[in-house]
């Protein structure tokens, strides 16, 4: 009588120090694969259990359409499902940390930023600091900036092309209002490092890193920076596009447009007054 039976604790989870965090912060935004992966179901259907091959245990998940899926897993891995249990896309099946892109692939854009968040707000909440999500969204938002092409259809990009997600959807609405047939796409996800070495601004990624390798690339593809962004119109000085820079901006982008339907409209009466450059400043 009066022995401890059981402890039950009242916190789980013991204070860490932020800077041992940050490591696992730098790791979801450079979006890096973990060592041992938890694995995903791929399809939804039923479980069942295969013929081990050379030590492995073989799950398979069968559809109800008959479409099958076999997964080879080693015996050191917890498996988290039994045979005749009915798993959905995406569900864990085998433990492990998580991998963005298998969630990214699996479940699509808002389950991914939403793990993102979670994950990154987890580190700092530890140590009592706050941070609005709009943050952390922004950045996970540049680092889905491009897509990847699964099949072309009318337009000039071919399979496997990554492209800036702005762009490839003008083109499809393009091609929706000329009767054509639009691209597919599968979003991709980029470490921010990644992400910022593969924007569209040579002048910005020249910034950042491996400056002379992206400045003969540049060169070398005669590239145009048309200095959209905010980063590249603060190092040559310029009004950044926000605020009341804006209008600045717009007025130019009008003043652009309207010389070149000058400069159509004088070719057709084959005038050969010169017509100042798109590129040109004011």
């Amino acid at each position: 009588v009066g022995e401890v039976v059981a402890r039950i604790p009242v916190e789980a989870t013991g204070n860490k120090d932020i800077t041992g965090g940050l490591p696992r912060v730098a790791d979801l935004f450079e979006a890096r694969k973990p060592k041992d992966p938890a694995i995903l179901a791929e399809i939804s259907g039923t479980i069942s259990f295969g013929k081990e091959t050379k030590g492995k245990q073989r799950v398979i998940i069968t559809a109800e359409s008959g479409d099958t899926h076999e997964e080879l897993i080693p015996k050191w891995r917890q498996v988290n499902v039994f045979e005749g249990e009915y798993v959905s896309r995406g569900e864990v099946i085998v433990d492990g940390e998580l991998s963005p892109h298998d969630i990214l692939r699996l479940r699509g854009i808002e389950e991914m930023a939403s793990y993102l968040t979670k994950e990154v707000q987890d580190v700092y909440r530890l140590q009592g600091v706050k941070i609005n999500d709009k943050h952390i969204e922004v950045i996970i938002r540049q680092m889905l900036r491009k897509v990847e092409i699964t099949e072309s259809g009318d337009s000039g990009y071919i399979v496997a092309d990554q492209i800036d997600k702005a762009r490839l959807l003008e083109e499809n609405r393009h091609l929706v209002e000329k009767g054509k047939m639009p691209a597919q796409y599968l979003p991709v996800l980029l470490g921010i490092t990644k992400a910022s070495l593969v924007t569209e601004s040579f002048v910005s990624a020249a910034s950042f890193q491996e400056t002379t390798r992206v400045l003969t690339d540049a060169a070398v593809r005669g590239a145009v920076d048309e200095l959209r962004g905010l980063k590249e119109n603060v190092i040559v000085g310029r009004l950044i596009p926000a605020g009341s820079g804006l209008a600045y901006h717009q007025s130019r982008r009008q003043e652009r447009r309207r010389q070149m339907a000058e400069a159509l409209g004088l070719v057709d009466m084959g005038s050969e007054t010169p017509v100042a450059s798109e590129s040109e400043e004011e």
